[in-house]
């Protein structure tokens, strides 16, 4: 950081007049993707799911608590996991801050993952979260919209070596091997409740969920940024885990 370019008051102003420009347009394209959005068709969500939850056995409807409008995020944590990872985790943190505001504009948010929910129970308890969070055991849920595989996808890949480091790092985090951890992918869905009848109107999977991940545009207007390399995400760390910094 030693090294970067220094300027005086004008000059700086005249270059963040130049960025500011190419921002607005990043955030016109922004409104208009998120028109897109929300003009996606619906598709009709039939299948008769079931959830375990703290208040006994639920139904995708259910879920949605007396409002219009479902958030659900995929929690990687399969059933061989011990705990949740620190991505995951970090998106919880975030989404379990959020969700009173988002009551308020008719959105319940939820967790769903496909360990038992005794397990995430207990690592709600750890992380301290009030968020909602069931488990898809005994339903195809998951499956059906991409956040589990019916098979561990890990025993397909030849050189797991190849992966990287975040991977095995991950995984040494839950408490399971590679295999089992990719089992498990990262994906939010997006229901509407209308007329009784469930409809999902958006999902997205991976980069794609990073909107859930409030620290990073906040990296990213930081003098080092994400400062990640090739170390992607292996600085993440559980909240109670950091320590005094």
């Amino acid at each position: 950081m030693t090294e970067h370019k220094v300027v005086g008051r004008t000059e700086w102003q005249a270059a963040r007049e130049e960025l500011l420009q190419r921002e607005k347009e990043h955030t016109r394209l922004g409104d208009e993707l998120a028109h897109q959005r929300r003009d996606l068709p619906w598709v009709q969500v039939d299948k008769p799911y079931r959830f375990d939850t703290d208040d006994g056995t639920r139904t995708l409807a259910e879920l949605f608590d007396g409002r219009s409008q479902l958030l659900v995020y995929h929690f990687m944590f399969g059933p061989s996991y011990q705990a949740g990872d620190p991505p995951n985790s970090s998106i919880a943190d975030t989404l379990d801050a959020l969700a009173p505001h988002l009551q308020a504009r008719d959105v319940t948010v939820v967790l769903v993952s496909l360990a038992p929910l005794a397990k995430l129970q207990a690592y709600q308890r750890r992380m301290g979260w009030h968020l909602s969070w069931v488990s898809a055991a005994t339903s195809d849920f998951n499956v059906d919209f991409g956040a589990s595989t019916p098979q561990q996808l890990g025993q397909a890949i030849e050189r797991p070596f190849e992966l990287p480091p975040i991977v095995a790092q991950n995984a040494a985090a839950a408490g399971t091997d590679i295999p089992s951890y990719l089992s498990q992918a990262p994906v939010v869905s997006v229901f509407v409740l209308q007329d009784g009848v469930v409809y999902q109107s958006y999902g997205t999977t991976w980069r794609g969920v990073e909107f859930l991940m409030g620290y990073y545009p906040i990296l990213d207007r930081m003098p080092k940024g994400r400062d990640e390399d090739d170390g992607w995400q292996l600085w993440l760390r559980r909240h109670d885990e950091y320590g005094n910094r």
